[in-house]
């Protein structure tokens, strides 16, 4: 009995044991939380999730940290199992934090307490740049953008890179970039980051060497590389080392590098001397850029017959510190021509004219890019095969060339022909027109719903709506939405509007005048019928396309103009006829300024008032624009006739002249033209007063022979601008300008008004005030090309002020920096000639004043074109006996003479 008793009592003993082992498993509360990841995998257990905490956490949300963790309360979970592992992948993936871990707090039964540990990666504060410029601080923010996100190496590293590689496209080679990180003290968590940029110096190309360059020479093939450029000084340099070390060219590259500091001084001392336009030391080797000269060279073979040429190798290779050499290794291939062009699939237009429009012949030398402008599209002829058939509806029409036999050098081409149904517009919306009401942009579109689908009409209805100046150009986008089934299309013009009024707040020098202040307000878009809607008020209300200008301007009491005119471009509102109106006062004063006061010694003052209309004709084509505009200025004297020549000083003259301009524009841009031309013809005329009275002749009074002036003026303008270099951007602007005033007869002559002035900046500052025609021409200064301007002031003198007949040539290479609506910014070149004769007799059209020099222009739609210009003049004004030399000239809006 005894050991019955000992025997049950080791049997609850050691069931006992074993029910508290068990339960140490289920029921064990440690005392302090356990590592998920240091518990026995080989015996795990479920539990049901009580209560999940974080802790750790300084900017982040611990809701969504445990949300991230796909761990929820009352989950049955194994412990330890994939769960956990993958809540901590989860957590861990997402990069802003730096440790995590899952601990076990607390075991009730079958719940489960967890705590997750976690630490957070600090954030970047703010960015700190050194060894760079503001310019490139500014875009190297936009380009990296870290501030606020978590501190990685990834991110450090990207960030690096992209660093370097900024200023290794713009030939910066050997750029370092050093990353410091420093605790931010005023903010939580938070890391100040700073980029130590050493960019060197630029890394020049030494040399370009071609290889494999035989039917075009190599010559030839390195001017494609427009922007991998051997630098010039080294191009010389090696040249002269040449003869300096009495070796050849190519070794004297080497040479160059290793001169005696006596042979290196006499190549610097060459270069300087005889070589001191520099300008293009700009060489540096840009990998990008490289890479599409290569293109370049490879597109301009292929324009010569080479169709088979290729790039098989190139190299680039250090030279010395900062410089490189770049080899280019070519294989050329056979050079081909046409042989037989046929047609297939065609049949609304025979092979003859398909041929004739492609304008390629059997013999001619390969091109692909001329053959794809002749079939697709052909911007400066307008003229190609695809023209043909989608300037007549047919919309899906497409030509695909296919070689079906190259033997030995000529290759046959088949035009596989597809020309689909003749497509009818269905609908032409427009979108984005805020400000500019409906009906304003809708009577500019030249492709309506109904008609045939028109290529040529689309083109046009795209320069229409870029001539308005209400829209960014670049921006003009025809949505079209074809529907082969139906043979329609929808058409949806896209539009951006930009601001185009302007204020004009400027002061310029106005000869005599002196200091000369404008205020002015022009408002592109006024509506006049929305006078009375307020919702329209822009501050003034607009929307309907016409055009209110109000100008002011003064020198105290010495001069004073005052201007307003309107002009509504749809006059009736179903044509194109414009309508304008324009009132001008202008008063100019001689004071006495050595008397308190100022006392009036005389003035001359001008009254004005214009009326014309102005209508777009089909004949001979439809760019041409006709107007006619009748003037009446009353002129009012008061000891101030003889400046102008006059006999008398004091009396009033009139003016009634009938105005006509023909006129032919079709520039694509009215800011920036790249292609098209500006022509016009304008005439001035009034009735023959003297002709009509037999009591007037040369010796009457001026009193009387002037009374109401008799004259004919022309003047003739014309603008052509032309894309160069395979690029929009470059353009050239060739332009020429002459004029013409004339009597009826010998009766009284010429009037002593309405002359020609030139010089300058050809500002019409006042123009009203003088009644005279403003010429510019730069590298000189303001009316200084000008007879009789020396006997101006005389008061015995009758010889009258201003030319007679001039005429004026311009050429501007320009360069567009900025397409932004915002502000438009384009840089140019000019070479210009003009001169200006006060007699027919001395009259000379290769008797011209020269200049040349460069210029900036800025458009900004609040002030219109803004204009910078250095100008020298290589003759001398008259009056002189030394060339003008070097003159700075500021401009407003668009100069056109």
């Amino acid at each position: 009995m005894k050991k019955s008793f000992i025997i049950l009592c080791l049997v609850m003993w050691v069931l006992s044991a074993q029910a508290q082992i068990r339960l140490g498993q289920s029921r064990y509360t440690p005392a302090k939380p356990v590592d998920i990841l240091e518990l026995n995998y080989s015996k795990p257990q479920k539990y049901r999730i009580a209560e999940i905490k974080a802790v750790g956490l300084t900017t982040l949300d611990e809701v969504a940290i445990i949300s991230l963790s796909g761990l929820k309360v009352d989950d049955v979970i194994s412990v330890p199992g994939d769960a956990t592992a993958t809540a901590l992948k989860r957590i861990w993936g997402q990069g802003i934090i730096g440790d995590v871990k899952i601990l076990v707090t607390k075991i009730e039964g079958d719940d489960i307490y967890l705590l997750m540990e976690l630490t957070e990666r600090p954030r970047f504060s703010r960015v700190e740049f050194s060894g760079v410029n503001k310019t490139q601080e500014g875009e190297l923010k936009d380009k990296i953008k870290i501030r606020g996100r978590v501190v990685r190496d990834d991110v450090l590293n990207t960030s690096q890179r992209n660093i370097r590689q900024y200023f290794v496209d713009k030939g910066y080679l050997n750029t370092d970039v050093k990353v410091i990180q420093e605790r931010d003290t005023t903010l939580p968590n938070s890391v100040k980051l700073r980029f130590e940029v050493d960019t060197k110096t630029k890394v020049k190309i030494n040399e370009v060497r071609v290889f494999g360059a035989e039917g075009i020479d190599a010559k030839k093939v390195k001017s494609k590389l427009k922007k991998t450029k051997e630098h010039p000084r080294m191009y010389l340099g090696r040249d002269i080392a040449s003869r300096i070390t009495n070796t050849t060219p190519k070794s004297a590259a080497d040479a160059i590098f290793h001169m005696s500091p006596v042979e290196d001084a006499k190549v610097k001392e060459y270069i300087n001397r005889n070589f001191k336009l520099n300008f293009l030391n700009a060489s540096k080797f840009v990998s990008k850029e490289f890479k599409e000269d290569k293109e370049k060279v490879i597109a301009y073979y292929n324009s010569k017959g080479y169709r088979d040429a290729e790039i098989i190798a190139d190299s680039v290779y250090r030279f010395a510190n900062n410089t490189v050499n770049v080899d280019i290794s070519l294989e050329e291939g056979k050079k081909y021509y046409y042989r037989n062009i046929t047609f297939v699939g065609n049949y609304l237009h025979p092979n003859a004219v398909l041929q004739n429009r492609l304008g390629i012949s059997k013999g001619d030398v390969y091109d692909k890019e001329k053959l794809d402008k002749r079939l697709n599209y052909d911007p400066q002829k307008g003229d190609d095969v695809s023209s043909l058939y989608q300037d007549n509806g047919y919309l899906f029409f497409s030509i695909e060339p296919v070689e079906v036999k190259i033997k030995e050098d000529s290759i046959d081409i088949e035009m596989r022909v597809f020309e689909g149904p003749q497509v009818t517009v269905n609908s032409v919306n427009i979108q984005g027109n805020e400000r500019t009401s409906d009906h304003v942009v809708m009577r500019e579109i030249r492709i309506l719903p109904g008609q045939k689908f028109n290529r040529s009409l689309l083109v046009r209805t795209i320069r229409e709506l870029s001539q308005l100046g209400y829209f960014d150009p670049e921006k003009i986008e025809p949505d079209m939405r074809p529907n082969y089934e139906n043979a329609t299309v929808d058409i949806t013009f896209k539009l951006e509007e930009r601001p185009n009024d302007q204020i004009e707040l400027s002061g310029g020098w106005g000869g005599f005048f002196g200091f000369v202040g404008t205020v002015g307000l022009v408002f592109n878009n006024f509506s006049l019928k929305n006078i009375g809607n307020f919702e329209k008020w822009r501050p003034l209300p607009v929307g309907d396309g016409q055009r209110l200008s109000l100008r002011v301007q003064a020198n105290g009491r010495s001069f004073q103009n005052y201007s307003v005119s309107l002009t509504e471009p749809w006059f009736g509102g179903k044509k194109p006829n414009a309508l304008s109106f324009s009132l001008n006062r202008s008063v100019q004063r001689q004071l006495d300024f050595r008397n308190p006061g100022g006392q009036e010694l005389g003035f001359f003052k001008i009254t004005g008032v214009t009326l014309g209309l102005s209508k777009r004709v089909t004949w001979p084509d439809d760019y041409f624009m006709v107007s006619t505009a009748l003037s009446y200025q009353n002129y009012d004297f008061f000891e101030f006739g003889r400046q102008f020549g006059l006999s008398f000083a004091t009396g009033k003259l009139n003016s009634i002249a009938l105005n006509t301009t023909i006129a032919r524009n079709n520039v694509d841009s009215p800011i920036y033209p790249r292609v098209g031309s500006n022509i016009s013809l304008v005439t001035s005329l009034t009735p023959p007063y003297a002709s009509l009275n037999p009591n007037i002749d040369r010796e009457s009074p001026d009193e009387e022979k002037f009374k109401w002036l008799e004259y004919h003026k022309w003047m003739f303008d014309a603008t052509f601008f032309t894309p160069v270099f395979g690029s929009t951007k470059w353009v050239i602007s060739a332009r020429t300008h002459m004029g013409f005033l004339g009597s009826y007869g010998d009766r009284i002559g010429i009037i002593p008004l309405e002359r020609f002035v030139m010089g300058g900046d050809g500002m019409n500052m006042n123009n009203f005030a003088l009644g005279q025609e403003i010429i510019g021409l730069r590298g000189y200064e303001n009316q200084t090309i000008t007879p009789g301007r020396e006997s101006r002031n005389d008061p015995n003198s009758t010889e009258g002020y201003g030319g007679i007949v001039y005429n004026k040539h311009v050429m501007e290479l320009r360069f567009l920096v900025s397409p932004n609506p915002s502000a438009t910014i384009f840089l140019l070149g000019f070479a210009e000639a003009g001169n200006n004769w006060g007699s027919y007799s001395e009259f000379n059209p290769f008797n011209l004043k020269k200049s040349a020099g460069v210029g900036a222009r800025i458009f900004m739609p609040a002030f219109g074109l803004l204009g910078l210009d250095w100008g020298y003049g290589f003759d001398n004004a008259p009056g002189t006996n030394r060339p003008s030399g070097a003159q700075f000239h500021f401009t407003i809006g668009q100069q056109f003479r």
